[in-house]
């Protein structure tokens, strides 16, 4: 039970830092004028990938007994 809370804390602390991250890159350069909605759920998206992943990396350092 204890393992599965850590798994949702990592998990929800990875998004979060995920995306504070890329809300430092500037999407409307990248995308077309006035799509401000695509540009915010391109980088809901993203954010979540990429917190998928360094969660995955991080609970693989886990140290097994």
């Amino acid at each position: 039970m204890t393992e599965n809370i850590v798994r949702i804390a990592v998990y929800l602390a990875s998004f979060a830092l995920c995306m504070y991250a890329l809300s430092a890159l500037d999407f409307n350069r990248f995308l077309k004028k006035g799509k401000i909605m695509e540009a915010q759920f391109l980088m809901i998206l993203l954010a979540m990938g990429l917190g998928a992943l360094v969660a995955q990396f991080l609970l693989a350092l886990q140290i097994v007994n």
